[in-house]
């Protein structure tokens, strides 16, 4: 089977796309043609069964020209491929023509319309006018193409039920031991509504103990405004490919998801959550329900309050550092419920073999 897969939003190194998604169709034997926006900090690569397609980024108000060159490169990859999978809601405007076309998945990867109203770079009196939009997109979509969710609360939105792959992770038999210097981590994209004011914060209240927080991730304008407000304050990584990210957060005093309550959070899991248990890592998040559920379910971390006071999440910080028993147990019990149940290769395995169904049997 030959996949063509393109994202004009998404970093190319996006762990749902790359490292899960485009590895589970390799290592199954298919074929890929990946178009994304390709960079210094993740350059085209290629393999026997991999070919990259490097098209701009669409950022902002700046998308005409990105959607254009993803067009263009659709429409020279899709003719022949088995199957074409699109992971943004924009791709949808430049989809190649049917007939021609092959069978095609849209990954919703988010609440697109409630994402919206966090979204700086959209004037506040049109961000209901594009979530109508993009509401009357999805039906459309619905009609038209395949859908996978990346939660099962997404189905709410929709007429009819729709296969999930979940953003589960890969999870080491064993749990890397605590180590390096006193710190706490937060992997993914840093953003205002990720909680970066409160990291910056929580940074302020731990140097006098010694403990630093590092942040691993790309930063958009607003938050990059901040961080170098801060100077020294927080130490920001940037950009870095997702396994090494992970490599960078494990045997971290503690993992950071201080997302705030925004209605694109409320029915989602942060995959950092289970990244960070994957590792054997505690989690400190604030009570979104799915991560609040997880955490105390497995008794693997803390849930501090939404919120700029984040003495609690200092609190939880420091109880980690006075003791390192709870530290590990907590960890153990993170990793052990990462294990059972938020591994990758079921659903990988489950992933490739939906692709395949629709590849045979378009619908």
């Amino acid at each position: 089977m030959r996949v063509v897969v393109c994202t004009v939003v998404h970093h190319p190194a996006d762990a749902r796309i790359y490292f899960r998604q485009i590895r589970a169709l390799l290592d199954a034997g298919h074929e890929v043609t990946y178009i994304a926006p390709f960079d210094e900090d993740f350059p085209e690569r290629q393999g026997e069964s991999l070919t990259t397609v490097t098209i701009p980024r669409a950022v902002g108000r700046r998308r005409l020209g990105a959607l254009r060159a993803a067009k263009a490169a659709m429409a020279h990859s899709a003719p022949g491929a088995d199957l074409l999978l699109v992971h943004d809601p924009e791709l949808l405007l430049v989809l190649p023509p049917r007939p021609g076309r092959p069978p095609t998945v849209w990954d919703v990867h988010e609440d697109t319309a409630a994402a919206l109203t966090t979204k700086a770079w959209l004037p506040a009196f049109l961000r209901p006018v594009a979530a109508g939009g993009v509401r009357f997109a999805e039906r459309t979509a619905e009609r038209r193409l395949h859908l996978i969710l990346a939660e099962h609360g997404y189905n709410a939105r929709f007429s009819k039920t729709h296969p999930v792959v979940p953003n589960t992770t890969v999870v080491p038999e064993v749990a890397p031991p605590p180590s390096g210097p006193r710190r706490v981590v937060y992997v993914g994209l840093i953003s205002p509504d990720r909680g970066i004011a409160e990291m910056i914060a929580l940074a302020r209240l731990l140097a006098p103990h010694g403990i630093a927080v590092e942040l691993i991730g790309p930063a958009d304008a607003a938050a990059r405004a901040q961080i170098e407000a801060a100077g020294e304050a927080v130490h920001a990584r940037g950009f870095v490919p997702n396994e090494q990210a992970l490599g960078m957060a494990s045997g971290a005093l503690a993992g950071l998801s201080l997302l705030h309550d925004e209605a694109n959070f409320r029915h989602s899991m942060p995959t950092k959550v289970f990244e960070y248990m994957a590792l054997g890592v505690p989690v400190i998040s604030t009570p979104l329900p799915l991560a609040a559920d997880l955490v105390n379910g497995a008794e693997c971390g803390y849930v501090v309050p939404f919120g700029p006071d984040v003495s609690a999440a200092a609190d939880a910080v420091l109880a980690l550092d006075r003791d390192p028993d709870l530290r590990v147990k907590m960890g153990l019990r993170g990793h052990d419920a990462a294990r059972q149940s938020l591994g990758w290769a079921a659903d990988a395995k489950a992933f490739v073999a939906q692709l395949e169904a629709w590849a045979r049997d378009p619908g």
